[in-house]
């Protein structure tokens, strides 16, 4: 069982992570694989060892714009850590990947008994604030070229190679603006060589590129994730 693959299992000592493995499952998380519903009750807590899962602020209406994202440097459950069963948020899986769960009870159980492990995850959940906190910042203040190319690297950061499998739909929900400002952004950037877009994928030419495009846009979470976790995303 690959735990290492994931950054915050990684980050646990020895002892708190010889008391979960016992519990973790393997599982496959498909595309489109919902991890938890917004307003029920969380049956299991996830630890992507790859792919790209987003979390998705939902009204009434049913709309969705993304709030936060995390792969293998993260875990679902951040309503579990905090002490409740349930979130108004919506996690699924953007690119598919695998993972390892926990049942939501033995994890709250496990997070009694150790409370650095418990610990461990609280600093998590401060860094998925920290990238939260910057998404609203970003959406409120940035253009859209420099938030798409903020999008791209973060998502660049958590797979495996250059090319992510987005169509420009999943883009405009990810970023709260419309199909057509997306793909006119994605043109952008093609035009300055940085990515190169065709249907249902992109891939990243010139990453030094889309961080001189993002500018402040992007990294301030990313340090304070090393900073909080020990390690790189």
């Amino acid at each position: 069982m690959a735990t290492s693959q994931n950054r915050v299992l990684a980050a646990l000592s020895d002892e708190d992570l010889g008391a979960l493995r016992p519990f973790l499952e393997e599982v496959a998380l498909p595309h489109a694989m919902i991890l938890e519903r917004a307003g029920q009750v969380i049956e299991h807590v996830y630890f992507p060892l790859t792919g790209l899962a987003s979390t998705l602020a939902v009204n009434v209406n049913g709309e969705r714009s993304e709030v936060s994202l995390y792969g293998r440097d993260g875990m679902t459950g951040s309503s579990v850590i905090n002490g409740t069963d349930r979130s108004l948020l919506e996690t699924t899986m953007q690119i598919p990947g695998h993972g390892l769960r926990v049942e939501r009870g033995r994890l709250q159980g496990l997070m009694r008994e150790h409370r650095s492990m418990h610990d461990l995850f609280l600093l998590f959940n401060e860094a998925r604030v920290a990238q939260m906190s910057q998404t609203a910042l970003s959406n409120a203040r940035h253009s859209i070229e420099e938030r798409l190319a903020r999008w791209l690297l973060m998502s660049h950061d958590r797979v495996e190679g250059d090319e992510l499998p987005l169509t420009h739909e999943f883009l405009a929900i990810m970023l709260g603006v419309r199909r057509a400002g997306v793909t006119t952004a994605l043109h952008i950037l093609e035009g300055q060589h940085l990515i190169r877009s065709t249907r249902g994928l992109v891939t990243v030419r010139d990453r030094d590129g889309l961080k001189a495009t993002a500018d402040a846009a992007y990294g301030a979470p990313e340090a304070e994730y090393l900073r909080l976790m020990g390690r790189p995303i």
